[in-house]
């Protein structure tokens, strides 16, 4: 199968499925599954570009999720604000939260700044879930406004909904591609492959670093204002560490380090889950087994296993070529040594 998904014939192909899903679900309920697990599927990709593509593991993922989310719901229910006005502050803020945070954060490394990341995620639930005269506490944020209409077009719809979350996940999946492929994105990946290397080929890891976060947490901020305009209300439970555990396996399953991977990902288990719902409360304890397993078993995730296998095969295939050509080399030199040996005899 995967296959079928290489180069730009697999992305068509996903693209095509994409646009056609609404026309094979069978109900508005199988829309709404898919179009939350589009939502978190931003939000993953976000989280990748700072793992899986930078090596550092961020923890707060989900409290930066949150917060995009709270900024759109405060400022649509409390202060009134156009939707998509609130939705672009919503990214904003997320920005200016994590500047901060980053910059203090990044300045560990390892497990030191998941740690730390753990934290500050811990605290950003607290103070969602204590600040009530900003968040409305454990009440939490009511009546939010779906997205206002765009000319003629209108989201009134769950169909509707579903197409306006599916345009911000192909268009948060070209900006990825093109940020990794870009000599930014090689950036980060040398970063990752060694701080001390990089730095000494000129590379300002602090920069870098800080530029990753930021684009981290803006993917975060706006997956969190659409979720927010999605589901219309909030509660504190969205920066929990479930929906941060949640992210880190989509990742891990679909593989780190690809774009590919962790959107197979968050589009495979919420699907699994949802033919598992008679054991949704016993949910860590199956899927925290299968992580063990597939980070000790399979450590490349589906996708990242897949592009090393198909590296290897090709590396065994250039090596396979050279191979007669250095016994051609070879029986070529030994005849001239032979031709030589004659004439010098004669």
């Amino acid at each position: 199968m995967m296959k079928l998904l290489e180069g730009k014939f697999g992305w068509g192909l996903l693209l095509v499925a994409g646009l056609l899903f609404p026309f094979m679900a069978g109900n508005d309920y199988h829309l709404t599954v898919m179009s939350t697990a589009y939502i978190f599927a931003i939000a993953t990709l976000g989280l990748n570009l700072i793992t899986g593509y930078t090596g550092q593991f961020n923890l707060a993922h989900a409290g930066f999720m949150a917060v995009g989310a709270y900024t759109l719901g405060i400022l649509t229910v409390d202060y009134e604000v156009s939707f998509w006005l609130a939705f672009l502050l919503a990214g904003v803020v997320t920005v200016l939260v994590g500047l901060p945070l980053g910059w203090v954060s990044l300045r560990l490394r390892g497990h030191y700044f998941s740690i730390f990341t753990l934290c500050v995620g811990t605290i950003m639930f607290l103070v969602i879930e204590k600040w009530e005269s900003l968040t409305h506490g454990t009440v939490g944020i009511m009546g939010i406004p779906a997205p206002t209409a765009i000319g003629p077009l209108s989201f009134d719809t769950p169909v509707s909904i579903y197409y306006l979350v599916y345009f911000f996940l192909v268009l948060g999946v070209w900006m990825m591609r093109r940020i990794v492929d870009s000599l930014m994105g090689r950036t980060f990946m040398a970063i990752r492959n060694g701080d001390e290397l990089a730095e000494a080929l000129g590379v300002n890891l602090m920069r870098n670093k800080l530029m990753a976060f930021s684009l981290s947490v803006l993917y975060a901020g706006f997956a969190g204002a659409l979720y927010a305009g999605f589901v219309r209300f909030l509660g504190p439970d969205l920066a929990g560490a479930s929906h941060a555990f949640d992210m880190t396996m989509y990742m891990i399953i679909g593989g780190l380090g690809t774009v590919l991977g962790p959107l197979l990902g968050a589009l495979m288990v919420p699907w699994l889950t949802q033919y598992l719902q008679a054991l949704q409360e016993f949910r860590f304890l199956i899927f925290g087994p299968v992580l063990i397993f597939l980070v000790i078993f399979v450590p490349n995730g589906i996708v990242g296993t897949w592009v090393a296998r198909r590296a290897r095969q090709a590396s065994d295939a250039a090596l396979g070529k050279q191979a007669p050509a250095k016994e051609t080399a070879k029986e070529s030199t030994k005849q001239g040594d032979a031709a030589q040996k004659e004439s010098a005899s004669a």
